[in-house]
This record gives C-alpha cells, structure tokens and sequence, in this order.
C-alpha cells in the first residue's frame, strides 16, 4: 500500500472510530490503546499492513493525528498502542526467526529478569566549533552518533548543545513452562519498554515472575562488537508496543462447554475421591493417603486477605521423607508434568538465589537487574523440591518467608523489591542414615531446621519394610507394567484432570459452614484437653495444624466444586492430618501425641527431664567449691529423680554447649 494511501485511512481511522479515544489521550496525557479488531474490522489491507510493515505504518499514524482537528493543542507526541492481535501473530520464543525482523508480532511468556529504568537519547543536537552551524541527528543505532561533516567543511570538533530523550527497561522473557514440549529448555528473548511503558503506574506490571503478553516489532543487533566492526552473526529482541499481562493461575487452559460437564459429572460421583487418587501416578504402586493428599494439595485452599491487611495462605505444602527407591521422586516428577503450573528442582543443584530471586549485573544497561528464581516463576503454581534436605543451610533459609508470607524480599546492590510467590510446595527429603527410623524424632532424621519442617501442612513418612502380601501385591504391578506398559491408564486422563484443578481453582471459594466449624473445633479443643491442667504437659496440636485442617476441608469441597464446607469435608481433612500424627508425632516414652516431636525434635517429656537434670546440676555446682560436679554423681542423683538417660542427655547438653568439661570426669554448666 502506497503511503499516501496508509496515511489517508489512517486520518479518516482516528478522526471516525478512535476519535473519543485520541480526544481523552490528548487531554489526559495518555496514550492511546487500539483493539486491533477494531483496525481490521473498518480496513483489512490497512491491518496487514500495520503487521507487515510497523516502521512506516507508525509514521504515517504519527502524521495521521497531527492532521486530525480535535480541536485540542497536541504539546506532546501522542503514542498509539496496539493490542489484541490475531491468535495467528503470536509467534513462540523459540520460533522467532530472520523473517519475522521488522514484523509486528506478539509475544507470551513469564518475566525472568527486569533492569532499571535508564533515560536513552533519541535525538542529538550537535553544534560546529567553526561556524556555529547546528545540526540534529536522529539516534537510531546503539552507539552515539555524531556529525560526519558540516556544511562548512569542518570534518571535527563538534560539541553536543541539546539531546532528547527517552526512559527506557530491557526484560529478559522466558517461555512459560506449560508451552514447553516435554523436557525442553525454555527459550529467552530481550523485550525493551519505553515511553509510557516505564512509567510508575505501568511498573506494577512489570515485576519478575508475571506472565505477560508483549507486543512489539522485532529487532536485530550485532552480537559482539569489536574496534568497531559489526559481526554477521545477529541478536533478537523484541521493541515493545505495548504490553499486558496475563491471569498466572490457570487461564491458558481453555475450558470448553463440553469439558465443563465433563467436570461437573466428574464432581457428582461419589467415588471422586478414589478416582483422583488413582489418577495420581497410577504406575507407582500404594501410596493411597499420600497420593489422596497430593490432590487436595492441587486443588488447594482459600486465599483470605483480612480488613487489617493480614494475609492467611491458601496453599497446602507438603514433605515426603522416606527410603531410598520408594518413589518419592517419581512422585514428584508426575505432579510437575500434570500440574497447570509448576517447576520442579532438585535441593543438590539449587541455591537460595536460584528458588527464590537474585540481583543481577546488567551488561546491556550497565546497572543492576532482579532475576525470578523457581518459587517466584512458578506464583499461582507449584514448585516440586527433590532432596531438600541436600540444599545447605543459607539456601534454606531462602524459603521461610516464602512458605508463610508467600513473598520474596530483595535488598542488595541498590535493588530493594518485593515479589508474589503464592506457591504451592511439594518437597521430599531422604533420613541421614539411610532408612527412616521410627523411634526418632524427624528432626534428628533429616537435615531440616525445626522452623521449615513446622511449615510444612502434612508430612508423610515413606517406609520399605518387607511384608510378604504386600510385596507380592507389589511384584505383581511392577511385572505386569513391564509386560504391557500402558495397563495403568488413570480413569481421569491427565488433561481432563488439568482443566477440572483449573476450573475449580477459579471458579470455587467454598466457606465453612457451622457444622464443618463445630467438627473442626470439637476435634481441636477435646484433642488439646486430653492432658489438660499440667502446664508442662505435651502440645498435642497447634494453631498451624488447625489452619491445615481448614485448607484441606476447603480444598475437599473444591473437588466437589461445592461452595460450602461440609462435615464430610471437615472430617476427611482431620483423618489425613491424624494420619500422619499418628506416624510421625507419638511420644514413644508416654504414648501420647506431641508436636514438639515433629516440630523440634525434643518431647515435651524429654524437655522435662532436662530441665530436671539441668536443676540437679545447679544445685551440686552451688555446694561445689570449683563449681564443678562429677558426672558419676549426677547420673546417680538424676536417677533418683526418675530420669534414667542422664547419660546421654549429658552428651546432648555437652554438644549444644549447654554443659562444658573443665576436666575428665568433671562438668559444668555455660
């Protein structure tokens, strides 16, 4: 199209169909904000052109507004920004190509890295050493360039007297997971914003971990410059028009009439919950609680923000701990592949900067740039976290805000940020000796602070021991795999699965009703009283476990797409939770329940009798006149006093620095 012509149809485009849009952008400063069906519906050649040729057609756009009478001064340019293009213009990351240079496309993908906001010159205004002669040169290339010559023949010294300038952000966009063919790394492509694109208001788009869709031309530059000289070899990025983001949790699932009746026969039948489980790696053999839990886990609780700005978590997060080749992993690798959203890592390979976020240096903008770890990137989603016990203590660490307050602080360089991490966890972790032990604690078992192992909503213990049914039952599923692979079908297909977690998470917010309340607090107050009126008898429950119980009768009702929490909801919750107190939280000295074995290592009996021995101590060392005491005599003091493993609390207190050995035989309290 000639562009005389583009010209007109664009005059008669804004003066006809966008003129209320091109009179508020002018009054308000604001750019205007086309729908490209807008453009294709009043002329289609002038729309293919805009996608063919964007350079030239946003020339004659710019000449087209000033010619039109809106009877408003224009002071300033006046951005048109284009959206919604055709689902045939959104062209892959790992599919931009040399023909698509100097296109208008569209791009979808999550935010890896976003840089500061730097001003770039557009336009300088050099002026001659000899006769004063000004000159303006536009800025288009990476380098700064400057005057060849002037009029008056003067080939050098040129002083720039004026510059133009613009804001500019370059984001590194990486495909998003679930576009990704099996196992494939995820392609990565430079988008640069600016204008009205950097401005604060639209910053809060443009966070790490924010899926967005872009749309812009693409661009070419050298890959490597050196004294000079360009290489052929080139590099993309996309120069944005305009960008917008898109819902993180689910919505690139489409959802058709006919699978929401599938859904909705599949939520009625009242073997739901038995065909979930069965859909949960239906090649790994057992597991029917855990497996029963990871589902509700997909399904996920209610997210609450109350009046006061307090935040309580919807996400269930969940441990594994068990023996070598029980599946843990594979478990594991199935839920990444099944899940909406998810990313899966393993604790070995992984650093703090890596699950959570970290601070770049920026060569392109000489500054520094926040890049999204895994926990970050997979907000709204799930992360699966294999050998977390393998990560060291600093990276650990990373991920306490995240589990409770579902966010990632930043502060180094000069870069101070918040970002979402609303992520679902689902970790597995392998005993420091091998097998899992059932007559200690799990905190002595895994290398794992006492403050992540209480985040976790459930915890299950994976144990292999030899039982004649059982491991016939075993061979017999394993075997039969091996002869005809496909034998375990899940009877919900992993893609029907998918969208019916999706459509519940969307669409669902169930709230508890006063019988599920009455269960949940009968269960509560009669399983803390059992004990009651010893101020140090043990903590049966807490409040953590409590909000457990309501984000999995939440996440109950959900898989029926119920609005309201049942009874039944609240009970099945209070039997997944007893399930794994029961494996994991009895006291074997008194039988009874104890958190503080799961949360600390250390029962409150135990407790007890430290503090005993410790009283014992003090009160020998105050008859002592070098303030020591023999250990002879305070094993055989403690014995009086009930407790018979004065020995080896001994040894404890001495490798916690509790107690010192001044000389053989000898101790003393710190």
């Amino acid at each position: 199209m000639e562009y005389s012509d583009l010209l007109s149809k664009f005059e008669v485009f804004f003066s006809e169909v966008c003129y209320d849009e091109l009179l508020k952008a002018v009054q308000e400063s604001e750019p205007v904000i086309v729908d490209f069906e807008d453009l294709e519906r009043f002329d289609s050649e002038l729309a293919d052109s805009l996608l063919s040729d964007p350079d030239e057609a946003f020339q004659a756009i710019d000449e087209a507004i000033v010619n039109v009478d809106i009877g408003e001064t224009i002071d300033s340019k006046i951005y048109v920004r284009f959206k919604n293009t055709p689902d045939s213009n959104i062209i892959a990351i790992k599919n931009i190509r040399s023909k698509h240079i100097k296109k208008y496309i569209s791009i979808e993908g999550i935010i890896k890295q976003a840089s500061e906001v730097r001003p770039e010159i557009t336009l300088a205004t050099f002026e001659c050493k000899a006769c004063g002669e000004r000159i303006n040169i536009i800025q288009e290339e990476q380098h700064l360039e400057k005057p060849y010559m002037c009029a008056c023949g003067n080939k050098q010294g040129f002083s720039m007297v004026a510059r133009r300038m613009v804001d500019l952000q370059r984001l590194e966009v990486e495909e998003s997971p679930d576009r990704l063919d099996g196992g494939s790394q995820a392609r990565k492509i430079a988008a640069f914003l600016q204008e009205d694109l950097v401005d604060p208001k639209f910053q809060k788009k443009v966070i790490p971990g924010a899926k967005v869709r872009i749309y812009g031309v693409v661009r070419d530059i050298p890959l490597k410059v050196e004294k000079g000289k360009e290489t052929k070899r080139r590099d993309l990025f996309i120069e944005s028009n305009y960008l917008e983001t898109i819902e993180q949790e689910f919505a690139d699932l489409d959802i058709t009439e006919e699978d929401e009746k599938e859904i909705k026969k599949l939520s009625t039948n009242p073997k739901i919950y038995e065909l979930l489980t069965q859909s949960i790696a239906p090649s790994i053999y057992g597991y029917e609680k855990i497996k029963e839990s990871i589902a509700l886990q997909l399904f996920g609780g209610v997210r609450k923000i109350r009046e006061d700005g307090v935040t309580t978590r919807g996400d269930i997060h969940i441990l594994l701990i068990g023996d070598p080749g029980a599946g843990k992993s594979q478990l594991l690798k199935y839920v990444s592949g099944l899940a909406p959203k998810a990313r899966y890592v393993v604790g070995k390979s992984t650093s703090g900067a890596g699950l959570t976020a970290t601070v770049v240096k920026d060569e392109f903008m000489r500054g520094w740039a926040l890049e999204a770890g895994a926990l970050v990137l997979a907000n709204k989603g799930i992360a699966m976290i294999d050998e977390l016990d393998k990560m060291s203590k600093e990276d650990r660490s990373a991920m306490h805000e995240v589990m409770e307050q579902q966010t990632v602080t930043i502060s180094k360089a000069n870069v101070q940020a918040t970002l979402n991490a609303q992520t679902t966890i689902l970790g597995a972790a392998n005993p420091k000796f091998g097998r899992f032990d059932p007559y200690t604690s799990v905190p002595d078992q895994i290398d794992l602070p006492d403050s992540l192992i209480s985040r976790f909503d459930l915890m299950f213990i994976i144990r292999d021991v030899p039982n004649k049914e059982s491991d016939t039952r075993l061979v017999k599923h394993i075997l039969k795999l091996h002869e005809n692979p496909e034998s375990q079908k899940p009877p919900i297909p992993a893609d029907l699965l998918r969208k019916f977690i999706a459509y519940a998470k969307i669409n669902i917010k169930p709230v508890l009703t006063e019988a599920a309340q009455k269960e949940i607090e009968k269960f509560y107050v009669s399983l803390r009283n059992q004990h009651s009126g010893d101020e140090q008898s043990a903590v049966p429950i807490g409040a953590r476990q409590l909000e457990a119980i309501i984000r999995l009768s939440e996440a109950s009702a959900k898989v029926r797409l119920g609005d309201k929490v049942l009874k039944k909801d609240a009970k099945k919750a209070i039997s997944l939770l007893m399930e794994y107190m029961m494996a994991v939280g009895i006291d074997p000295e008194t039988g009874q329940l104890d958190m503080d074995r799961i949360e600390s290592g250390t029962t409150t009996s135990q407790r007890n009798k430290i503090r005993l021995l410790l009283k014992v101590i003090s009160e020998m060392q105050e008859e002592s006149k070098d303030k020591t005491v023999l250990i002879e005599d305070v094993i055989a003091a403690a014995e009086e006093q009930g407790i018979d493993d004065a020995e080896g609390i001994i040894s404890k207190l001495k490798r916690e620095g509790e107690l010192f050995e001044p000389k053989n035989g000898h101790i003393r309290k710190v």
